[in-house]
């Protein structure tokens, strides 16, 4: 006795849609927490101004932003809220936890293994930051500041603050002059 041609097409249906939300881009989280829990920060911004700022533990330019990036999310704290990404698929939970206490961040950390959030924020380089405003469109991404001219050749100071002033026109509700800059840093490996 088969089974109804609408019993195989449910059947089928199913089968088609479990195949779906298993592979990468379909039903995946944006990314997940160092508990492993999923998360998507633009979506779960509730109207505030959500920063990305993409880190590798292994990259000495990342390394060397750290105080910056904690000032500036310290400075910001009230009005956004920011999130640092490994995209690194090898970096454990256990090498970026001891990443953020070598480096006092006090920021919440994601890793984004399928580099979900490294293709909405359209991120190359480590480090590199993405703001999105409260509608969670997607206003900036590229350097923290100019600080590093090149690989190895860094200002005594920048001279420029990309990141802060995009983070205030996001909050003003305004256009931000400089929407996409490039990163000096190391590259996000395996980008498709």
């Amino acid at each position: 006795m088969s089974a109804s041609p609408i019993r195989r097409f449910q059947r089928v249906a199913l089968l088609f849609f479990c195949c779906l939300v298993v592979q990468p881009g379909y039903g995946q989280p944006a990314a997940v927490d160092l508990d492993g829990k999923p998360q998507d920060p633009v979506a779960g911004a509730s109207g505030r101004v959500v920063v990305l700022v993409f880190l590798r533990t292994d990259c000495p330019v990342s390394n060397r932003y750290a105080p910056a990036i904690q000032q500036i999310a310290t400075r910001y704290q009230r009005e956004s809220q920011f999130f640092l990404v490994f995209p690194a698929k090898t970096a454990s939970a256990q090498v970026i936890r001891k990443f953020i206490d070598a480096y006092d961040y006090k920021l919440p950390a994601l890793r984004d293994p399928q580099h979900m959030l490294v293709k909405q924020a359209h991120a190359e380089i480590t480090p590199e930051a993405a703001v999105f405003d409260k509608r969670g469109t997607l206003v900036y991404h590229g350097r923290v500041d100019n600080l590093y001219e090149d690989f190895g050749r860094m200002r005594p100071a920048p001279t420029t603050h990309e990141l802060d002033d995009a983070i205030q026109a996001a909050l003003k509700g305004t256009r931000v002059a400089v929407s996409e800059t490039s990163g000096v840093g190391c590259y996000i490996s395996d980008l498709q």
